[in-house]
């Protein structure tokens, strides 16, 4: 099995986890005399089947992603480390930078004035330029995901 074909039946086993959530809540009560839509000792069979299953493919995920090394020595879960922090920095950057070119409306406009506290031209270059790095590190990191073979 590829590392991308694991991550994919992790997600999926996560939304069957919510839904069975779901499920378990709706039939955890019946009116006396009444039955449960379906059987919540079924419902919680499946959840420990769900469970052990997704535990033993995060391991196995994890395991590979910490052994598998790029041509530049570093590992998989170096490169996801990077991609999530870079994701969050551009994110707050992006949020920031919106506030900083916010137009400032005043009933009186002559008692204050607003002014941006950073160059947002220059800083939103900055902020591209982070997006297109995080863009080329995933594209690295799912090319990564179909070659490789996950390890169990």
């Amino acid at each position: 099995m590829k590392l991308a074909e694991a991550l994919s039946e992790r997600a999926d086993l996560k939304r069957r986890l919510g839904q069975l959530k779901y499920r378990l809540e709706n039939n955890a009560l019946a009116q006396e005399g009444d039955r449960p839509a379906e059987d919540p000792q079924a419902l919680l069979s499946e959840l420990t089947g769900v469970t052990e299953r997704l535990e033993a493919l995060v391991t196995a995920i994890n395991l590979t992603n910490a052994s598998t090394h790029t041509e530049d020595g570093r590992t998989l879960t170096s490169m996801l480390a990077q991609r999530d922090v870079l994701g969050q920095k551009v994110a707050i950057y992006r949020d920031f930078l919106d506030h900083a070119s916010e137009k400032v409306y005043l009933a009186r406009g002559k008692e204050i004035k607003i002014h941006s506290t950073v160059d947002v031209a220059s800083l939103r270059k900055q902020v591209d330029a982070a997006a297109k790095k995080l863009r080329e590190l995933d594209v690295t990191i799912q090319g990564i995901n179909w070659t490789t073979e996950l390890q169990l």
